[in-house]
């Protein structure tokens, strides 16, 4: 739901590419937000072959309710922001140095 909220529509490819999962990991993700009436899964007019996904009202509707999750987590943990953002720094680079070094299966960033 992130990365749709940051940019809708999306190619399953680019999901896959932007949170490091494969199509038969992401596909029923994707089948499960469906049903539940968060997004629409339709094949593209330019390329049969590639299938786009797009939020519905539902699906954008509940981005509000997610931005309430990060300061209930920040306070539950008891830390400093600052500090979980160093750690979200220090692990995005361990993710893209394993991924460079072809450490996730050949999924690329």
């Amino acid at each position: 739901m992130l990365a749709l909220w940051g940019t809708s529509p999306m190619s399953v490819k680019e999901i896959g590419t932007a949170l490091q999962l494969d199509s038969p990991t992401l596909s029923p993700l994707l089948k499960r937000l469906e049903s539940s009436g968060l997004l629409t899964r339709t094949r593209s007019a330019n390329d049969e072959r590639q299938l786009v996904v797009e939020l519905t009202e539902a699906g954008k509707a509940l981005r509000a309710q997610a931005e309430k999750v990060p300061p209930a987590v920040v306070e539950a943990l008891g830390v400093e922001l600052s500090e979980l953002m160093e750690l979200h720094s220090v692990l995005t680079r361990i993710n893209a140095a394993a991924v460079k070094a072809g450490a996730l299966g050949g999924v690329e960033k």
